[in-house]
């Protein structure tokens, strides 16, 4: 379960920014066997990509969503798009906001840190990718 590999990263012990507990929550979880440069690909996304724009862990899950189901290039259909689309209404919807600022004045405390929009997000990706994983089985 995706949750399981969030609480497994999520940890002082790690020390990963949202983007990064998701990134490697999830490779872990669909075995996605992703390069080092991945992984540090995805830092400069944690903290609404160091300016507090749209939130970390949404982009690390549009990663995801991207490496998981294009198969060479974003114009080849509108499967990742509408996959994207949908991530993003539903942590919308649930959470009240994109805005990694926003976010983090509303649900960042200082004994959760961001685990809020990490777990909305991880739940959202989940759901995506395991129907979606159905869909080409």
């Amino acid at each position: 379960m995706l949750m399981n590999n969030i609480n497994k990263y999520y940890t002082k012990e790690y020390d990963y920014s949202c983007a990064e507990v998701l990134i490697y929550a999830a490779s872990d979880e669909y075995n996605m066997h992703l390069t080092s440069e991945t992984f540090k690909a995805m830092s400069s996304f944690g903290g609404g990509m160091a300016i507090e724009s749209v939130c970390g862990a949404i982009t690390a899950s549009l990663a995801v969503i991207g490496i998981l189901f294009t198969k060479e290039r974003a114009h080849e259909g509108d499967r990742v798009k509408k996959l994207c689309t949908e991530l993003f209404q539903k942590f919308d919807a649930k959470l009240g906001a994109n805005n990694c600022a926003m976010l983090k004045a509303k649900y960042k405390t200082e004994d959760i840190g961001c685990r809020v929009m990490i777990e909305t997000a991880a739940e959202i990706l989940d759901e995506i990718v395991k129907r979606e994983l159905q869909v080409n089985n």
